[in-house]
């Protein structure tokens, strides 16, 4: 006789099939277009920055400090900020802010889907602010644009919603390593903060994606890495003490930023003014501030390579920490529309120059690092990302040990001090709720027969409807409804009250036995050694909250199952989280467990 079990040939590790092949073609094309928007977003930053501060339709490198126009140049800022606030007003409102929540709200309530408006202007708004002088990073527009390039095309062909989520994120992917070249960081951003999953037909998209647009950077000769860097220092307890701290100021600097840029968005709310005017008023504070520390204006790249050379004293990194989180602030706060990367890394690394004269010696420009990953890694709630994103902006791996630490540690100071993110705040601000901890389903790990009723009170196949309708009726019976068996313990089918009253209106005799009324009929059943997610679908199916549960072989009734059994794992789950107790434990405390058990059990 063959075993009671089902065979375990359709059961594998992941649901993913051929289709993902398709999907990752259609990221090669997606990553393409991704590419060339990233690259057209920088020439027009470097474009608008020309003619703002010089006057000069040109792609020459101009320094934003080498304006002529002197403290003419306040106004500058607030110009630009003035076109923005009217392109988010009569273009697209989407366009405000940095991006990525957006692109994450887009994919958990909109489909994944992005209109063409949003691809045009985004960019377009972003090189208009970070050009007039707006303390953004152009990496968050791009992110958005991307994602936008590959919701059109996924609009444009027959796929799921999975899949244009796939290829929306690919798209982003595909962007951030355009301005980056660092795939792998773009890879882990997105399984960190925008595909909600980690699952091959997501990953291996996006991953395409990536490649494909850090080849293609490659073979147009874009720079990468952008900020090399060799320095590190020796790997010792004494220098891990110093990383741990590097990443508890960069936590606690990550919690400052974050409740710095909410603040100041309250505070704009509170005037009596349209929102189109917010971004003046912060383009008024970016304009004085950069009289202040001239450095602080832009996406400031050369900021990060002084940095990282060690050329920045502290007393300078200070008052560009100051000014830059300040301006930054108040302009992101004001609905403007740039980036955060970027700035987070100015920032970040201002505070580890400040810092490496009191921690223990490294070579010149590796607490900056390390104190740019962390606090990008802790503002963004994404360590992984952030490690692999310094190592590959700087081309350096001797330094991916201190990275991780720093950054883990950054994350875990923001994760207990802080409900939300930079990022999942914005969201939460329009009503939705966001989790970013992904576990396997226990209902992929559960089979019926470990929450079962074993002890099945059912009916015969002999009794009668008047029998079945006074014995559902009695006060002694406990359950709404029972399944039916035959002289073998065969399932017939189940009754409750709404299945009596059904014949009796068909006018079925009082005298019909059970098995004669269920002749025929197609009855929903559950298996012993089947997993509750399959369950979960037969019972939505069938629109019952029982099933019986019959063995494969001779289909005899076994057991009986319902949602409330499907509810019980939940709780289960929780129990394991929440509740405590030692497994190993010697002489009375540990008889005293064992017996507490056996009380539980009995």
């Amino acid at each position: 006789m063959k075993p009671d079990h089902a065979s375990p040939d359709h059961l594998r590790d992941f649901t993913t099939d051929a289709r993902v092949l398709l999907v990752a073609a259609i990221a090669v094309v997606v990553a393409t277009a991704g590419l060339f928007a990233g690259i057209a977003l920088l020439k027009l930053i470097r474009l608008a920055t020309n003619i703002a501060y010089f006057g000069q339709f040109t792609l020459a490198d101009l320094k934003l400090e080498d304006t002529p126009l002197g403290y003419a140049s306040v106004i500058v800022p607030v110009i630009g900020a003035l076109i923005i606030g009217l392109m988010a007003r009569f273009g697209s409102e989407k366009i405000r802010g940095h991006g990525i929540p957006e692109a994450i709200e887009a994919i958990l309530l909109g489909r994944s889907r992005l209109d063409a408006k949003v691809a045009i202007l985004k960019p377009l708004s972003s090189a208009i602010s970070i050009g007039s002088g707006g303390p953004f990073g152009a990496e968050g527009p791009i992110i958005m644009t991307g994602g936008a390039i590959g919701s059109l095309i996924a609009q444009m062909l027959p796929v799921s919603d999975n899949e244009r989520k796939t290829l929306l994120v690919a798209g982003a992917a595909a962007g951030m390593t355009t301005v980056f070249g660092t795939p792998i960081a773009a890879i882990m951003l997105a399984v960190e903060l925008l595909l909600f999953e980690w699952t091959p037909r997501s990953f291996i998209p996006v991953a395409v994606a990536a490649i494909i647009a850090e080849v293609e950077r490659t073979m147009l000769h874009l720079p990468g890495p952008i900020f090399p860097f060799q320095g590190g220092m020796e790997v010792t307890f004494v220098g891990l003490a110093g990383w741990v701290a590097i990443g508890v100021c960069a936590g606690l600097l990550s919690g400052l930023l974050t409740q710095m840029v909410y603040a100041c968005e309250d505070g704009f709310q509170k005037l009596p003014i349209h929102w189109m005017w917010w971004p003046m008023l912060g383009g008024l504070v970016v304009g004085i501030g950069g009289l202040i520390e001239p450095h602080a204006l832009g996406v400031g790249y050369d900021n990060i390579a002084n940095m990282l050379d060690g050329r920045t004293v502290a007393t300078a990194a200070l008052i560009l920490l100051v000014v830059k989180a300040t301006i930054w602030s108040v302009a992101l706060g004001s609905g403007t529309s740039g980036g955060v990367l970027a700035p987070l890394l100015i920032m970040g690394g201002a505070m580890g120059a400040v810092l490496a004269g009191v921690l223990p010696a490294a070579d010149p420009g590796f607490w900056a690092l390390l104190a740019m990953a962390a606090t990008m890694g802790g503002t963004m709630r994404a360590p992984l990302t952030a490690t692999f994103f310094a190592v590959e902006l700087t081309g350096n791996t001797h330094v991916l040990v201190p990275l991780i630490a720093a950054c883990a540690t950054a994350h875990a100071v923001t994760v207990l001090l802080m409900k939300r993110s930079i990022l999942t705040e914005k969201i939460a601000r329009r009503g939705h709720h966001l989790v970013r901890e992904y576990r396997v389903d226990p209902f992929a790990l559960t089979r019926v027969r470990e929450v079962m009723t074993a002890q099945v009170e059912s009916v015969s196949a002999t009794m009668t409807l008047h029998g079945a309708a006074a014995f559902l009726t009695a006060p002694e019976t406990r359950h709404p409804s029972f399944p039916v068996i035959d002289e073998n313990r065969r399932v017939l089918g189940l009754i409750d009250p709404p299945a009596i009253l059904r014949w009796r209106r068909a006018g079925k005799h009082r005298t019909t036995t059970l098995g004669d009324l269920l002749a025929g009929s197609k009855v929903t059943l559950a298996y012993p050694d089947e997993y509750l997610e399959g369950l979960s679908d037969k019972l939505l199916v069938a629109n019952v909250s029982h099933l019986p549960v019959v063995t494969r072989e001779s289909q005899q009734l076994v057991g009986y199952v319902g949602w409330k059994d499907l509810m019980r794992v939940r709780s289960r789950k929780q129990a394991e989280e929440r509740d405590r107790s030692a497994l190993l434990a010697f002489g009375t405390r540990r008889r005293k467990q064992d017996g507490a058990e056996q009380d539980r059990v009995g």
